[in-house]
């Protein structure tokens, strides 16, 4: 993988994608990975295929699906003797 630096971002394009990457729920990285693969008609010629059927999760999905399956890290002592 390589490294890409944008400089002189017009504060409205930075403004979009800041939106856009709190809509979605990913990095700012992922989203402009995402947005040039798409441009340049390379998007999913390094995925499995699920992605599609699988979708993403929001920062506040992630949250409440961890915290709804908390209880399933804890160890029972009680089974362990």
């Amino acid at each position: 993988m390589k490294t890409l630096t944008i400089r002189n971002v017009p504060d409205e394009l930075h403004r979009a994608l800041h939106r856009e990457r709190a809509r979605r729920g990913v990095s700012l990285n992922r989203l402009v990975v995402e947005f040039l693969g798409e441009r340049l008609g390379l998007r999913g010629r390094s995925s499995n295929g699920l992605a599609r059927l699988a979708g993403r999760w929001s920062e506040e999905e992630l949250q409440a699906f961890e915290e709804a399956t908390a209880t399933f890290e804890r160890v029972d002592e009680e089974l362990w003797r």
